[in-house]
């Protein structure tokens, strides 16, 4: 999993044009690991992306989860490449791709301006491995479905305050925040997306057009005999022949359990 993070400088652009700089972030880390992706090792490969805007402590803090394989598709030698293990692209390298191309695309963009403020050297990418990828999923989901603060977490509301719990960062512990009822509902309020504005997003062959690939791969890395791969990928199933009897089928997808009990 990849976390593409923004320094406190660019902020203020995600508080008052979050309609074009968010978008402006999912163009920008994508090319950057589809450029990535081709350089290194000339295949296919596929990433989610998913929007976060804020810390635990819900101050604005925009900021892109990127969940992939770690591995990718040879389409000319119908192959598919495992990475290696615990290491996709180096972090230090991506980081510097990442600034110097989001930084010029604002620069072009006719909505967005950057401040004078001193910008940061160094910008943070993180990139670790996390398996198998189900705890990865497991914390975007929780994000993506119970909103920014959910309705356990406030403890309180009193006396025009609002107390609300979270876990600190650095210590792991819950803490508290109390805040002005005008202030808390501010805190919130900025992140509220624009109206039409995707949280999640699929690219490569993740994306739906890539259906038919996909269904290829997992046979490929199914290794079952019986079932012959497609020659040219077409934008639909991937063909087979039943081996009882010999009649044409079609593969519709392939569930984690059955694929747990053939790996």
């Amino acid at each position: 999993m990849l976390t593409f993070t923004v320094p406190a400088q660019l902020r203020e652009l995600a508080r008052y044009r979050p309609q074009h700089f968010y978008p402006l972030m999912f163009k920008v880390a994508s090319s950057v690991l589809k450029d990535f992706a081709q350089r290194q090792h000339q295949g296919a490969s596929g990433f989610t992306i998913v929007l976060h805007t804020h810390n635990r402590r819900r101050d604005l803090h925009p900021h892109l989860h990127v969940v992939l394989p770690n591995g990718f598709y040879q389409p000319q030698r119908r192959q598919w490449h495992k990475g290696k293990k615990g290491f996709l692209y180096p972090q230090k390298a991506l980081a510097k791709v990442w600034r110097a191309r989001l930084l010029e695309a604002i620069n072009h963009h006719p909505q967005l301006s950057l401040s004078r403020q001193i910008m940061s050297e160094e910008w943070v990418v993180d990139c670790r491995s996390v398996g198998n990828g189900l705890p990865a999923l497991q914390y975007l989901s929780r994000y993506l479905y119970r909103g920014v603060l959910p309705d356990k977490a406030i403890m309180h509301a009193y006396d025009k305050q609002v107390t609300f719990r979270y876990t600190d960062s650095q210590t792991q512990q819950s803490a508290q925040r109390t805040l002005p009822v005008v202030k808390f509902i501010w805190l919130i309020l900025q992140h509220v997306l624009p109206k039409g504005l995707q949280r999640v997003r699929d690219y490569g062959l993740l994306h739906g057009s890539a259906k038919a690939l996909r269904h290829t791969i997992q046979l490929m890395l199914l290794q079952l005999p019986e079932w012959q791969l497609p020659q040219v990928i077409l934008p639909s199933y991937a063909e087979c022949e039943c081996p009882c009897c010999h009649h044409e089928m079609a593969c519709v997808g392939v569930t984690s359990k059955a694929a747990s009990r053939l790996s």
